[in-house]
């Protein structure tokens, strides 16, 4: 008698293929991604109705991880894209917002979140703290410290439907030292804000001590932070081997900079190195981040799409998590060094869909992606699938 594949079992052999530590041969990703897929076209009700629109009847139709049928980001505020019942889903990640706007929903049980953070840690520890020794040799860490983080969110508590809150939330419980702070607050309208005084008291605490201090927020998070300092004239020089991880856009939330400018502000008021500033690239549908360096190294081959500027660092997602850049023209791969919309296949993303079709604009480059932005007015081929009626997980 065939044993079917369970999601558990799926599950177990995802640990096994990204605990190596080795990226994987692709026959190894094609393997996994094809039977996730079908276990999600088998138990996700929506995603199968969207599968069906596209033409696929059958998960057996498809025989490369590349066919499997890729959902857009906006299908997540129309449809419940899980095969989770109501009853087993603990946590429901929401995309940034008004209370008034439709928000894409990422369902998860306590097992999903457990794969979720068996993802996102190790590859964070990769590209944040692959120095901590070298911190340790020149004694600005003690063989049993971990660095003090300050985060510039709101907290868990404050803030249970983001998925960056709990992603720092996670890093910060397993790498984080136990006066790590979250600086940030909800307003009247709920919307996230900056507390100065506990983000200067994270920040002086750090200096007093002479120990590194990671920083974590988004962008306009770190406006409001560096704003704050050029009103009150304010400059600080954090100990050798600070760093910072920055990440989201702005969503009207603060005055609009370029990268390049907040990166140059950082380091203006906060002394952090250059190569100390790293960017994360994520969004509450994945359960995998893509980061744009390594904390400590000068940007090389590696850290650059290839045929980019080297003002264009490219970003990579870990070896259980591949991106393409798709022509939104003809729905296809496009050569090295065009610009399309990026399309990521996720095997972290157990619960829900694994191939998602972002509207964000990137660079094909060697193995990694140099972003862009957000695509003007554009939508993915197949949208039209929302206006489908679909039976959801009951």
């Amino acid at each position: 008698m065939t044993h079917e594949l369970t999601f558990t079992d799926y599950a177990a052999r995802l640990r096994a293929f990204s605990a190596s530590g080795r990226p994987p041969p692709d026959a190894a990703f094609d393997e996994l991604a094809l039977a996730l897929f079908q276990l999600q076209f088998t138990h996700n009700a929506a995603y199968r109705r969207c599968c069906e629109f596209r033409g696929v009847k059958s998960a057996a139709n498809i025989s490369r991880w590349e066919e499997i049928p890729a959902v857009p980001t906006t299908a997540f505020k129309e449809l419940e894209l899980t095969s989770l019942a109501p009853e087993d889903r603990t946590a429901c990640f929401l995309s940034s917002g008004t209370t008034e706007q439709r928000r894409s929903r990422h369902f998860h049980s306590a097992e999903s979140l457990t794969i979720y953070e068996a993802s996102l840690l190790p590859w964070f520890e990769r590209h944040l703290l692959a120095d901590l020794n070298d911190l340790m040799d020149e004694q600005l860490l003690g063989p049993l410290d971990k660095l003090p983080m300050l985060a510039l969110t709101p907290p868990p508590a404050a803030a249970p439907n983001s998925s960056l809150v709990h992603m720092f939330d996670s890093v910060r419980r397993e790498f984080g030292a136990r006066d790590s702070l979250f600086a940030g607050r909800l307003d009247a309208s709920g919307a996230w804000t900056l507390d100065p005084e506990t983000a200067l008291f994270g920040i002086r605490k750090s200096m007093c001590a002479n120990r590194p201090l990671m920083l974590l927020g988004t962008a306009f998070n770190f406006v409001h932070l560096l704003d704050h300092f050029a009103a009150n004239n304010m400059r600080y020089q954090l100990a050798r081997g600070s760093r910072v991880l920055e990440t989201g856009g702005y969503k009207g939330q603060s005055r609009e900079v370029s990268k390049a400018e907040l990166h140059a502000l950082i380091t203006k008021h906060l002394g952090i190195a250059p190569e100390n500033i790293v960017t994360e690239y994520g969004m509450s549908e994945l359960s995998s981040q893509a980061y744009d360096r390594v904390a400590g190294e000068v940007q090389g081959p590696r850290s650059k799409a290839q045929g980019q500027p080297s003002h264009s660092p490219a970003f990579h997602f870990p070896p259980w998590c591949r991106a393409q850049i798709i022509s939104p023209e003809t729905s296809r791969e496009v050569n090295e060094g065009e610009t399309g919309l990026l399309r990521i296949f996720d095997l972290a993303n157990v619960r829900s869909v694994l191939a998602i079709q972002t509207e964000d604009l990137a660079v094909r480059g060697g193995d990694g992606f140099a972003l862009l932005g957000r695509a003007m007015h554009a939508e993915p081929r197949g949208c039209s699938l929302m206006s489908l009626p679909v039976t959801t997980p009951q």
